[in-house]
């Protein structure tokens, strides 16, 4: 095949759909039909001899060739995106423009329900997917342009531009009335009781899981989730412990207990990332703004 016979749009339903692994949510993020979609994949398909995307649970997955278009797709839309919007303003009050986050799913709660409420206000037609990546690939998303920003704790980031927008710590969290806290004590003893405790961990948050393993704690190990979220109705049913930041434990209504050991790693920094690729961007510069406006301690 030749670049003469690719017509932009069919990349860019190639990229909907390479994202979202859904030819159906592809077709409605860029305002097509399912027929339209579905005809477009197709002539993609053949000019490229590949079927690009098979059937799976739920939706589409992508084959090896796809695999290796996407990031070369997403960078070209990318470096057109910003170079035709270079001196265009940002109006957020009539953009419908997509922003795409790299952020866990205790990031989710702590973070999308305040931008949320100032986007109805302040960007009504903006619209926000969130886009948990592996911390190997988030630098080369946000350079081709297929996440905006990235938050969190991320030390093994680099290369990318980066603002801090609050200090945590870690802390353990149970249930209130819990035995554990009727007796005081704090520093080195309090650390050295954590024994007494059974906890539950969540696989996709290594800091926490590193902390235990440094306190000499996984054989205490009771019960290991996939997502943070569901800890709280875990914790409050049950005498299991959780190590999970401060800020988010404190975050949860009544029935629970804040207990602050001297972990080791405990303190850690949650920032704001970006590429220097788009940082000039009008769009990329008002939501970068925004976000530290209402998490910028």
């Amino acid at each position: 095949m030749h670049i003469k016979d690719v017509d932009l749009n069919l990349l860019r339903l190639f990229d909907a759909v390479y994202r979202t692994r859904n030819v159906s949510r592809a077709a409605e993020l860029l305002d097509l039909t399912q027929p339209a979609a579905s005809q477009g994949l197709t002539r993609l398909r053949l000019l490229i001899k590949d079927p690009l995307f098979v059937r799976a649970g739920g939706g589409v997955q992508p084959t090896p060739k796809a695999d290796r278009l996407a990031d070369a797709v997403r960078s070209a839309l990318g470096t057109l995106e910003e170079a035709l919007n270079e001196s265009a303003d940002f109006d957020p009050l009539q953009s419908r423009r997509i922003f795409r986050i790299h952020m866990s799913d205790i990031g989710e709660g702590r973070f999308l329900p305040e931008l949320m409420v100032a986007l109805r206000e302040l960007a009504p037609g903006v619209r926000i997917e969130t886009l948990p990546l592996p911390k190997g690939e988030i630098t080369n998303a946000l350079d081709s342009g297929r996440v905006d920003f990235a938050f969190g704790f991320l030390p093994t980031i680099k290369d990318t531009q980066r603002t801090q927008l609050l200090k945590d710590r870690y802390i353990v969290l149970l249930r209130a009335g819990h035995p554990f806290t009727r007796k005081r004590r704090s520093g080195q003893a309090l650390l050295a009781d954590l024994r007494k405790l059974e906890f539950v961990a969540v696989r996709t948050h290594a800091d926490t899981l590193r902390i235990l393993q440094l306190l000499n704690l996984e054989d205490r190990l009771r019960l290991t989730t996939e997502h943070f979220m569901v800890l709280p109705s875990i914790v409050k049913a049950t005498d299991l412990a959780v190590v999970m930041p401060r800020n988010i434990a404190r975050g949860f209504e009544g029935g629970y207990a804040i207990v602050e050991p001297p972990l080791p790693l405990r303190d850690f920094t949650v920032s704001l990332h970006w590429s220097r690729r788009f940082e000039a961007d009008p769009g990329n510069r008002w939501l970068r703004q925004t976000i530290v406006d209402l998490f910028a301690e």
